[in-house]
C-alpha cells in the first residue's frame, strides 16, 4: 500500500479524534453553562452568581395578583434583592397566544409560565424544555413528570357550585346521576371551550366510566338543557351563580364558592366521585432570557415558603408538608369520603379535542 495512503488514513484518524474530543468538550461546557439542568452543592451559588449578571426575571402567570403573584414577588425581592421580579397575569389561554406569538417571532420574555392547561399546550407546541430542581422532593410522586418538563405548583379539586337561596344544602345534587332530575333543567351553566371547564367534565367521566357509559349518560345530561358559556373563566361562573342567573355552575374549582361564602355570598360546593383533580404547572419556554434567574424562581416558588404564600392566597399547595387554609379544609376533608381522579396534564392533551367533539356533538 503507497505511503500516501497510510499519512492520508493517519490524517484522517487524527481529525476524527479531534472532532469528536471538540465534540465533548462543547457537550461539557454546554452542560456547565445549562442552568436549567443544573445539580450538586454549588447549584444555588452558582444560579445566584448567573442571576446577579441577569438581574431581572419574568413570570407569566394565571394566578390573582393581589392574592399570590405580588405577594411572591415580594418575598423572593427580599431573598435576592438583586433580582427584579416582573410579572404580567392572564388566563391560561391569553399566556398561551403571548407566548406562541414570542415563540414564533424569536422574541421570548418571559422566564417562567405558570398556570391550569396552559403548560400542556406548550408542551403540546414544542415549546418548553426540561429543568431540574431540588424542590421537586417535597412534591408527591403522583404530582410529578417523569420527562422534567414541567412542575406542579397547585393542586385544583373541580366540582358543583351553587346559590344556597336557589338550591338549599340539603336538596343539593349529590352525585352526577343527581344532575340529570328534571327539577334542575334549564338551571345549570358549564364553562365551554376550556381544558379546565366542560371539556375537563367529559374527560374525567370518560376516563372512570369508558367511552359508553360516559356518552351515555352526557346524551341524557343535554337534555337538561345546559347553558355553555365562553369568554369567561371559571370564577366568573360563581358569580354568576351567585347572582341567581344559575342555580348551579358545573364543573368549577370547588373553593370559589367557600371564598365568596366566607364574604357572605349565597355559595357552596358539592364534590362529585370521582372528583376530578389537575394541577397548575411550572415551565420553562425555550429561548427565556434569563436562565439562572428562572431556575431560582421556580426554587422559591416550589419551597415551603412558597407554598405557604400560595396556601395564604387560597390556593392548594401541592408541597405535603404546607398545610390548607383552614376555609379551604371542607374541599380536603370531603375527599376522605370521595375518590378523587388525578388528570395529568399528558392526560388532558390527549383527551380533550375527543371530548370537545362529544360535547359539539351532543349539547347543541
Amino acid at each position: 500500500m503507497p505511503a500516501t495512503t497510510f499519512r492520508e488514513r493517519g490524517l484522517c484518524l487524527a481529525l476524527t479524534l479531534l472532532t469528536l474530543c471538540g465534540s465533548c468538550i462543547a457537550q461539557e461546557l454546554r452542560a456547565e453553562e445549562a442552568p436549567l439542568l443544573l445539580t450538586g452543592n454549588d447549584r444555588e451559588q452558582r444560579l445566584v452568581e448567573g442571576a446577579r449578571r441577569e438581574g431581572e426575571v419574568m413570570l407569566y402567570s394565571a394566578m390573582i395578583v393581589n392574592q399570590a403573584l405580588r405577594p411572591l414577588a415580594d418575598a423572593f425581592s427580599k431573598r435576592y434583592p438583586f433580582i427584579k421580579v416582573n410579572y404580567w397575569r392572564a388566563e391560561s389561554s391569553g399566556i398561551f397566544t403571548k407566548l406562541s406569538a414570542e415563540e414564533r417571532a424569536g422574541k421570548v420574555a418571559a422566564d417562567v409560565v405558570e398556570g391550569t392547561g396552559v403548560g400542556e399546550a406548550v408542551i403540546q407546541a414544542g415549546f418548553a424544555q426540561p429543568y431540574a430542581t431540588p424542590a421537586i422532593e417535597g412534591i408527591p410522586e403522583t404530582y410529578r413528570d417523569p420527562h422534567a418538563l414541567w412542575t406542579a405548583t397547585r393542586r385544583s379539586f373541580f366540582g358543583v357550585g351553587y346559590n344556597t337561596k336557589l338550591v338549599p344544602p340539603g336538596e343539593a345534587p349529590k352525585t352526577y346521576e343527581d344532575l340529570l332530575n328534571p327539577r334542575w333543567k334549564g338551571k345549570m351553566v358549564w364553562h365551554t371551550g376550556s381544558a379546565s371547564g366542560a371539556d375537563l367534565f367529559v374527560t374525567n367521566l370518560r376516563l372512570k366510566w369508558g367511552e359508553e357509559r360516559a356518552r351515555d349518560y352526557l346524551a341524557k345530561l343535554a337534555t337538561q338543557n345546559v347553558a355553555g358559556l365562553t369568554g369567561t373563566s371559571a370564577r366568573g361562573l360563581i358569580d354568576r351563580v351567585i347572582a341567581g342567573e344559575f342555580a348551579m355552575a358545573l364543573n368549577i374549582f370547588a373553593h370559589h364558592p367557600l371564598i365568596s361564602h366566607a364574604k357572605g355570598a349565597p355559595s357552596q360546593s358539592i364534590l362529585m366521585e370521582p372528583v376530578a383533580t389537575t394541577v397548575g404547572t411550572m415551565i420553562i419556554p425555550k429561548g427565556l432570557p434569563h436562565p439562572h434567574a428562572a431556575m431560582l424562581l421556580v426554587d422559591f416558588i416550589l419551597s415551603h415558603e412558597g407554598q405557604t404564600i400560595l396556601a395564604n392566597a387560597g390556593y392548594f399547595p401541592t408541597r405535603s408538608d404546607v398545610p390548607t387554609r383552614p376555609d379551604l379544609k371542607p374541599i380536603t376533608d370531603a375527599l376522605a369520603s370521595v375518590s378523587e381522579q388525578f388528570i395529568s396534564p399528558e392526560a388532558l392533551v390527549q383527551y380533550t379535542p375527543a371530548s370537545e367533539q362529544m360535547i359539539g356533538d351532543l349539547f347543541h
